[in-house]
């Protein structure tokens, strides 16, 4: 039988009726009472060892290591009982990501500021690491473009790669095959002025290239390594033909798979001949939200699509990992349980299960034993009876565009008058918030608020249109979706309107400024980590900003509004006479994506207007928290500021 249809106001009430009805089950079983005070540095601990890994072989764990009050990768071998090896960190800059070439060898990617013009730019660069020498080599050419760590193939013995980059600045990007072991590097593909970014096929044959102009975007295309690349029609953005994203071929064949979402404005997973650039039968699609991902084996065959709800989902084709994943889900009840890496066997699977209020546990299950072997806990300092779930929920924007948010609230609290911690997510685009575990959101409900982190228009995964209702609204629209959540949670008597704080990191960090500058009467504090003041000068920073990879339009239009809006008016740096609450900035000075002098320019400036505010330098931190010692800085200085201006009791 159907379910009623319930209307955006109805859902809304729904949400907030349950929540009162959970509270009010707690207060009648008599634990109507709030959990211990958590120490920050309780919340604030992490783990040794995060964002694992497997090796090909299964026998080896990657990831990232913090000792020493610093961050960088290491190995563990789960076969024996040796200490971590920690491997030769970056040097100046962050690592953006790691993976495995072969069993004996690490691709680094790194990414730093460097000098550009009269300003400054953000670069990457690709590192190899050998484990049994411990050397660590630049892969690339020393003059190359700022992006070089666009890695299209990695041979699984770890011999070679396939690597797009500019020969120049000036050059458009080519494609080379490098042997890791040398460093030697011979151009498979020269560069065309009408490709921007270049695909592979699971056998290192370069198949596509796309390019993208202000209006619209083109493909080549090729079957086979001897041919030619054929050219095939442009494509207008928005036209009825939709937009591709994530292109995977079939070795040998023109037949692959691409996310299109012309039917609905959500991107699907389709069947494609890229030959004649004919979509061809839907494979899989969600009801409500986009599909992120999708993965083939060697063999050509689907194995598993990724999408995002109100939670991360997993639909296997691989009746193997199907029946994996429902052992896992049997074994580990009430958790999400994610498979996060397997080896190449598939004889050892990295599982991690947790939740909103669980930071989690990570294992590794062995099938054909039978047996889920311990490897460690993200935080044991925590314990999820003291912790509080995140819920999903959805609101009217006033422009009638529904809005997704998660709203978390403090345990052992009436859900009436409470104070409010407004929490947007970085980005803006091509990003979302979910429901997984964060400390942020734990810390400020365990102090006694309520946190609403609404999905913004522009945010990843809602589809096209609710993409493009964020375009050009940097300030505007999307600064309204917040300010109306807190509307909500307002009429609906679960929080006092009058103890409002915003709070941020990177674009959120923006949003939490701009929201604290544009509406002073809403908020009584603002708190940005890592936080963009001057939105101009950010966006000259990114030279390569990609708004989103799937909808490609010129990404000044895109923020801006239009090609020559001026972006003075949006920034907090120039419109600090709006100001009118206190303002908490803290920043790495070893930030590469958002640089520090974003922060430092804007404290300065509050200075000499005479502005309440609190400025902290994170020395050698990057745009995060690399260790526990700054994460547990930043919870302490957001306690004191928010228990000063805007106290929870």
């Amino acid at each position: 039988m159907k379910r009623p249809e319930i209307g955006r106001a109805g859902r809304a009430r729904a949400a907030i009726l349950s929540l009162l009805i959970c509270t009010a089950a707690v207060a009648a079983d008599g634990e109507l009472k709030p959990p211990r005070k958590i120490p920050t540095a309780d919340l604030a601990a992490q783990s040794t060892f995060t964002d694992l890994t497997l090796s090909p072989d299964g026998t080896m764990l990657l990831g990232r290591v913090h000792t020493e009050g610093k961050a960088g990768l290491a190995i563990h071998h789960l076969t024996d009982k040796t200490p971590l090896k920690v491997l030769a960190g970056p040097g100046k800059g962050e690592v953006r990501w790691y993976r495995w070439a072969g069993n004996g060898r690490v691709l680094i990617s790194v990414i730093q500021t460097v000098p550009w013009g009269d300003d400054e730019a953000s670069m990457t660069r690709l590192v190899s690491y050998d484990l049994s020498t411990g050397e660590a080599m630049f892969i690339g050419r020393r003059d190359e473009g700022l992006e070089g760590d666009d890695v299209l193939y990695v041979d699984k013995s770890g011999g070679w790669i396939l690597l797009s980059l500019q020969k120049s600045v000036y050059d458009y990007p080519s494609v080379y095959r490098v042997d890791l072991a040398t460093g030697k590097m011979a151009q498979v593909v020269g560069q065309r002025p009408d490709v921007l970014e270049w695909y592979a096929d699971d056998d290192g044959v370069v198949r596509a290239g796309i390019g993208f102009e202000m209006e619209s975007w083109g493909m080549v295309y090729r079957k086979t390594a001897t041919e030619n690349f054929h050219r095939l029609p442009r494509v207008k953005y928005g036209d009825e033909e939709g937009e591709l994203d994530i292109l995977r071929f079939v070795e040998g064949s023109d037949d692959g798979y691409v996310l299109d979402n012309k039917e609905t404005g959500r991107y699907a997973l389709y069947h494609y001949n890229f030959a004649t650039k004919q979509r061809g039968e839907l494979v899989y699609r969600s009801e409500t939200n986009d599909i992120t991902d999708f993965d083939m084996g060697t063999d050509g065959k689907l194995r598993a699509v990724w999408f995002t709800d109100d939670r991360d989902r997993v639909a296997w084709f691989d009746e193997n990992m199907k029946t994996r994943q429902t052992e896992i889900d049997g074994a580990i009840k009430g958790n999400e349980n994610w498979i996060t890496s397997l080896s190449d066997d598939e004889k050892a699977m990295l599982v991690w299960t947790g939740a909103s209020n669980d930071p989690g546990k990570f294992y590794v299950y062995r099938p054909e034993y039978g047996r889920m072997n311990f490897i460690y806990q993200v935080n044991d300092k925590l314990k999820p009876s003291e912790l509080a779930p995140s819920r999903y929920v959805h609101y009217t924007a006033r422009d009638g565009l529904e809005i997704p948010a998660y709203l978390t609230l403090p345990v052992g609290r009436p859900a009436k008058n409470l104070p409010l911690i407004v929490l947007p997510h970085g980005g803006p685009y091509y990003v979302r918030d979910k429901p997984d575990y964060d400390p942020e959101v734990q810390f400020l409900a365990n102090r006694g608020y309520a946190v609403l982190q609404p999905n913004y228009r522009g945010s990843e995964g809602y589809g096209k249109a609710f993409y493009e209702k964020g375009e050009g609204q940097w300030g505007r629209s999307m600064q309204d979706d917040l300010d109306d959540g807190m509307d909500w949670l307002a009429h609906d008597g679960v929080i006092d309107p009058k103890r409002t704080c915003i709070v941020g990191g990177s674009y959120g960090g923006y949003a939490a400024l701009w929201g604290a500058t544009r509406n002073p009467e809403r908020y009584r504090c603002a708190a940005s980590f890592a936080g963009v003041s001057d939105l101009g000068r950010q966006l000259k920073y990114q030279l390569d900003f990609r708004i989103s990879r799937r909808y490609r339009k010129d990404w000044r239009r895109i923020v801006q509004g239009g090609p020559n809006i001026d972006t003075k008016p949006l920034s907090p740096l120039y419109t600090i006479d709006r100001l009118k609450v206190p303002v908490l900035l803290m920043h790495g000075d070893d930030d590469q994506t958002v640089p520090y002098r974003q922060s430092k320019l804007y404290a300065d400036a509050l200075a000499k207007a005479g502005k309440t505010n609190e400025f902290y330098t994170l020395a050698g931190e990057g745009h995060g928290f690399s260790n526990s010692a700054n994460l547990k800085a930043w919870l302490d200085r957001l306690d004191a500021f928010l228990a000063k201006y805007n106290p929870a009791d």
